[in-house]
């Protein structure tokens, strides 16, 4: 099936540049944050520098990495995901930045820590240390399995995030975005369903973001007033894709209020369908809501550029769904609903999509299979 181009002069919504106070971007389009685990032992490789690079020449305006593993040995689910942390590691990373920055598009890493999504079991760093999260609870299964974080387990672990950040920038980095969303640590805190903590990082909505306040607080105050701290959010969780940290725009304005206070200055908000409204009686998405009730400038992100196959198969929507649409896409982002728009699966397949996109070469554009996920081009 072949992706339908919006008119050419409406495409050049897409390109045209993003200027804020802290962060200035060549385009509107942004590489989604994919883990790819192609870094042996958490060192990232000469192909992956490659495969950054040959999607920033491609008209990107901003890299999210993938996930990256902060200095917390349970942090990890995977011994080849790849590592913020140690000489090795950092210079690797340092190599990366050098080769996207011989384009216009910037980079950040995405700052994060699996919490209860650790297995057990596995090919696993550190395997001697089991899973944390705020009340030990899976985020999948919703049973207890692992350890209830300490004050003193989450002070170290709020201080990995800070150093992590830091490094970002005496890397060369553009900014960093912290992993909020997903299930994983910070959103375990977040949602009601895994954290059933009594102390001041639990209870009701305000007590539950203190954790992702506390951490937002230590980036800012490790990078400065001036270095652009993207916060990613999501309502669904792996394997909860109903879920919801918020039910209404009120309960939505309680739980971002906190994150701006501590010095968010971007949201990156994750939805399977970029243009599906939010909540009933409204048209706006999720990225809609959150720049309306924060003033904060928005990334949205889900299925652009998939084809209704795959859409329907792999991200479950209704059988026959249409899948969204480019036309869409950029009429939403004219009117201002959000300010950004990350692509995922459509950049793994085809590292010249957004070129392609931009040129209407409908027809050379590489769709995305499966097989995409199984090598890093």
């Amino acid at each position: 099936m072949q992706h339908q181009l919006p008119r050419l002069r409406d495409i050049e919504t897409l390109f045209r540049p993003f200027v804020t106070r802290k962060l200035e971007l060549p385009t509107r389009l942004v590489m989604a944050p994919m883990t790819r685990s192609f870094a042996p032992g958490g060192i990232p490789t000469p192909e992956m520098a490659a495969y950054y690079w040959r999607r920033a020449v491609h008209e990107l305006g901003l890299i999210i990495t993938e996930g990256v593993i902060i200095n917390d040995p349970a942090a990890s689910a995977d011994s080849h995901c790849p590592h913020f942390f140690g000489g090795a590691a950092l210079r690797a990373w340092k190599h990366i930045c050098r080769a996207v920055h011989t384009t216009p598009c910037r980079i950040a890493p995405q700052l994060w820590h699996v919490g209860m999504a650790r297995p057990v079991l596995g090919d696993i760093p550190f395997p001697q240390y089991g899973p944390i999260g705020p009340s030990g609870i899976d985020p999948v299964t919703l049973q207890r399995r692992g350890e209830t974080m300490s004050r003193s387990r989450i002070a170290s672990v709020i201080e990995a995030y800070a150093t992590a950040a830091a490094d970002a920038r005496r890397l060369g980095f553009d900014a960093v975005e912290i992993h909020g969303a997903h299930g994983y640590l910070i959103d375990q805190f977040l949602w009601e369903a895994t954290n059933h903590r009594s102390d001041e990082y639990g209870g009701d909505l305000v007590g539950r973001t203190r954790f992702a306040r506390e951490v937002v607080q230590a980036v800012r105050k490790a990078v400065g007033s001036r270095f652009p701290i993207i916060f990613r959010i999501s309502q669904w969780k792996v394997g909860h894709y109903d879920a919801k940290l918020a039910q209404d725009p009120r309960e939505l304005a309680e739980l971002l209020a906190p994150l701006c206070e501590a010095g968010v200055d971007l949201f990156h908000c994750s939805t399977r369908r970029f243009d599906r409204p939010e909540f009933a009686g409204s048209s706006l998405s999720f990225a809609g809501w959150v720049k309306k009730l924060t003033g904060r400038p928005t990334i949205a992100v889900g299925s652009v550029g998939l084809n209704r196959e795959f859409s329907a198969e792999d991200l479950r929507t209704p059988a026959g769904a249409a899948p969204a649409t480019l036309t869409r896409l950029t009429e939403m982002l004219s009117a201002g609903e959000f300010d950004l728009i990350a692509i995922g699966r459509a950049l793994l397949a085809d590292p010249a999509w957004a070129t392609k996109v931009h040129r209407a070469a409908e027809s050379a554009i590489i769709p995305f299979t499966k097989t995409s996920l199984s090598r890093l081009y």
